[in-house]
């Protein structure tokens, strides 16, 4: 019985992390982002770090919860690329709405594991010094 009810619970969480449709496009990802601060882990476990979404299509982030970098993101195909003020080369993801929230695939290095969003506080990066400008 306690083996069933593992095996089913494992079941559930893995549909809710699956995606309920095909890529998100733009304009979904907007009106899903602006405004609010995502938190994300590497299959759900090891934080990755923070984005905040701004207008206009902005975005600062932070790994460390401490330093932030402004960048920005646009649509390119079906993908989401970032770039950011340290690095003019862009980092390109495949959105996908899920129960749960956001699943991101790198498509820089596609071996890399999905990103997902995960709860944390949808409030402003606590950023030391400066905050960053776009």
């Amino acid at each position: 019985m306690k083996a069933a009810l593992a095996l089913l619970l494992s079941a559930t969480a893995a549909l809710a992390d699956t995606p309920q449709q095909g890529p998100m496009s733009a304009g979904a990802f907007e009106a899903y982002t602006t405004g609010r601060t995502i938190t994300y882990a590497e299959q759900g476990a090891t934080t990755y770090g923070r984005e905040h979404y701004g207008p206009d299509r902005t975005v600062l982030w932070s790994d460390d919860g401490q330093t932030c970098t402004a960048g920005r993101w646009y649509p390119n195909g079906s993908r989401i690329c970032f770039v950011y003020e340290d690095d003019p080369t862009p980092q390109c993801w495949i959105f996908f709405k899920t129960a749960k929230g956001l699943r991101a695939l790198y498509q820089n290095h596609p071996g890399v594991g999905p990103l997902l969003e995960v709860p944390g506080p949808d409030a402003p990066l606590a950023c030391a010094g400066p905050v960053p400008s776009v």
